[in-house]
């Protein structure tokens, strides 16, 4: 039984909760103690005393540290719990039947040793007749724990339960979570009180008596101050003001459509009068086994001083567990793990059935109902929004645009045009599919007929939504944007003219066409890689010929930071001019997929090629840390061998190539991910989004040529 430290901090991010170590060391400590309870029922009363001291940092006083000491009167550190504690991904509570009990998969502590290089344990627990203590430390550049680690020898029955202390509080890990707030407030023994009862109040409401008349003490000390200590009791836990179960319908991952199966959702309500708490704000969150993990509060109050202040006189505290949720909770319990925020969601390999707006499309009205001010009304909003854009009420039902608290009007119609603008997008998409299919199809069959009426009223249908202001703009520069990528391709741009002396750049123009040169989608909003896919343009995140290494998305780095060190040995084999490439184009988006797009210049033989898309999905795969397994890859160009092609599928109707497959480590055969590449000319991209605007280029008799 080994517990690798490195290894375990290295391959589970931090958590981006700041009370994460508090919140671990209370939950592991009740769990505990009802593991002990069910063996030994004349414990009744749970005790949990945290301590928390603040001290300098350096010799200016200009910084604090921190050192934490809990002590529990839970079970404490028997055969089975040591175990468990040296297992990472551990199912030991798992098979526990004892009500209440929370599962996990052993990472919560992992959190400890990013926070705190010197942890110390000691432990007594009941072992058959006798009783045993057992005493480990650890401090870095300590690597491994090990079980012969933990010194035993005879303990005392009074002193069973588990003693934990935390110092070296690490100095990366202040300045990420502080943000220039002193330690000492951050944690002070009041604001973890507050902190922990919403934390854990769900949980503590429905083990109800189960913990006995229950404390947990919080002392805080500094040095030249008195210690302050709050305790946290049975008493104060307040009675669910409300409770509403709901259902969310599941739809067909690939076509969006419903499929008569539901999740069910749980809503809890508590309502608190903030003469009697004094808590920080008001909490709205996604919770995961009865403890908050995604805090969605500023989408229903929607101004700071609305989320940190009373509504009504009263602190409002909603819930919304379900067993979907609990399945979906990623490793820190800060976030949630492939739920797509729309389904479809453009990713051929989902799979999941609940997106968010499904979830929130059932569950705002219930929690509007709950937390929204009084003095809000939804009919002033809608009066405006009719008034003064002349969006109707039926333009609202048809593009299931909802008005929630907080909205202004001019928000309300952005939202209701911008999805009038996504469905004539789809319905273009969808004459074209009809399209192909007509020309397949025999004039003398029923079928024919059919696909002739669908492609009239899908036509005649589409019209109704087009605002023909904004629909024309997007013709016309999408055509324009076309006509160009067609003469970059041929050399016919006058930029193109051949200088001597002077060395062509038909790739890096081409490439700009689509985006714009080492940008990124943090930069740049206006860019064409519709061209390429539809679909694509909403992607979360997109890197133009940017150094992986310094790809930051949501905050943080995307790669591991030698991948760009690691590229130049992948490419050494390459002639030197390639030595130092990157992927053209790399799109990124929240549910793993990434896009891999590689131009080569007319004339560059694209089957030389072939190899370095497998060779960027393996890398990509590698090293981001598992966040990405599902690569799109296209190579792009106007020459090819097919004779060098082996393993790719021409596809049916035009030029190009396709293939589909598993991405494994050549070395261990671990799968890795999985790939979908296309060999694409530039002629079939021009002509791919010609056919996605000809429709409308022809309805308003629009050729850029002539």
């Amino acid at each position: 039984m080994t517990l690798d430290i490195r290894g375990s901090v290295k391959n589970t991010k931090l958590s981006s909760n700041p009370y994460v170590v508090f919140e671990e060391l209370i939950s592991n400590a009740i769990d505990s103690f009802l593991i002990r309870k069910s063996q030994d029922t004349s414990v009744s009363d749970l005790r949990v005393d945290i301590q928390v001291t603040f001290s300098s940092a350096d010799l200016l006083d200009d910084q604090e540290t921190m050192s934490v000491v809990c002590r529990d009167n839970g079970c404490g550190l028997g055969d089975e719990q040591l175990k468990a504690f040296l297992t990472k991904d551990t199912s030991y509570k798992d098979d526990l039947a004892i009500p209440g009990i929370g599962k996990c998969r052993g990472a919560g502590r992992i959190q400890f040793f990013h926070h705190f290089s010197s942890i110390s344990i000691d432990s007594t627990c009941r072992d058959a007749s006798t009783v045993v203590r057992r005493v480990m430390q650890y401090s870095e550049p300590q690597k491994l724990i090990e079980s012969h680690n933990f010194a035993s020898s005879p303990g005392r029955e009074s002193e069973i339960g588990t003693v934990i202390r935390f110092e070296k509080f690490r100095d990366a890990v202040r300045s990420r979570i502080a943000d220039g707030n002193k330690l000492s407030d951050l944690f002070s023994s009041h604001t973890l009180k507050k902190q922990m009862l919403v934390a854990f109040l769900q949980r503590l409401v429905s083990l109800g008596e189960g913990l006995g008349d229950f404390e947990i003490k919080f002392t805080t000390s500094q040095e030249k101050s008195d210690d302050q200590i709050e305790f946290l009791r049975y008493a104060d836990l307040p009675k669910i003001n409300k409770k509403r179960v709901v259902d969310v319908e599941e739809c067909d991952p690939k076509s969006g459509e419903k499929l008569g199966t539901y999740q069910r959702f749980e809503l809890s309500h508590y309502r608190l009068d903030a003469t009697q708490f004094d808590l920080p704000k008001n909490a709205i969150a996604l919770c995961a086994k009865s403890s908050p993990v995604k805090d969605i509060t500023s989408s229903y109050l929607r101004t700071r001083s609305e989320q940190n202040n009373p509504v009504g006189g009263y602190h409002h505290i909603v819930l919304v567990e379900g067993d979907f949720l609990d399945q979906h909770v990623n490793e820190q319990r800060d976030d949630f793990d492939n739920i797509p925020k729309e389904i479809p969601s453009g990713d051929m390999f989902s799979v999941e059935k609940i997106s968010y707006a499904a979830l929130h499309e059932v569950i705002d009205p219930v929690i509007e109902g709950m937390v929204v001010p009084s003095g809000w009304k939804k009919e002033e909003v809608l009066k405006e929004v009719t008034d003064q854009f002349g969006v109707s009420e039926a333009m609202l039902v048809d593009t299931s645009t909802r008005i929630v608290y907080g909205d202004s009007p001019k928000a309300v119609v952005e939202r209701v045009l911008k999805k009038y603008q996504e469905m004539v997008i789809d319905e273009t998409a969808e004459i074209f599919d009809l399209k192909e299919e007509i020309m397949r199809a025999e004039p003398d069959s029923d079928e024919f007929r059919e696909k002739i009426n669908d492609l009239s009223w899908k036509y005649t249908s589409s019209l109704k939504n087009f605002d023909m202001a904004n629909l024309s703009q997007l013709v016309v520069r999408r055509a324009a944007i076309v006509e160009i990528l067609e003469l970059a391709c041929s050399r016919e741009l006058v930029m193109q003219a051949t200088v001597e002396g002077r060395r062509r750049k038909d790739e890096r123009i081409i490439h700009s066409i689509f985006f714009p040169m080492r940008k990124d989608s943090a930069e740049i909003s206006d860019h064409d890689i519709w061209l390429l896919s539809e679909e694509y343009h909403y992607y979360d995140y997109i890197a133009s010929d940017t150094p992986l290494a310094n790809i930051t998305w949501n905050g943080e780095k995307v790669f591991e930071s030698d991948i760009d060190s690691d590229f130049e040995k992948l490419l050494a084999r390459r002639a030197d001019e390639n030595a130092g490439k990157r992927p053209d184009i790399a799109l990124f988006n929240s549910e793993g997929s990434a896009i891999i797009v590689e131009f080569k210049a007319p004339g560059v033989q694209l089957d030389d090629y072939v190899g370095d898309l497998t060779e960027y999905s393996h890398l990509l795969a590698a090293k981001s840390g598992g966040k990405l397994k599902k690569f799109y890859c296209y190579l792009i160009g106007d020459t090819v061998n097919p004779l060098r092609l082996s393993g790719w599928t021409p596809f049916a109707m035009g030029n190009g190539w396709f293939r589909s497959s598993e991405l494994r480590d050549p070395g261990t055969r671990v799968q890795l991910g999985e790939t979908y590449s296309e060999i694409l000319y530039f002629s079939d991209v021009v002509e791919r989004a010609k056919k996605r605007i000809g429709v409308y280029q022809r309805k308003l008799n629009l050729n850029l040529r002539h």
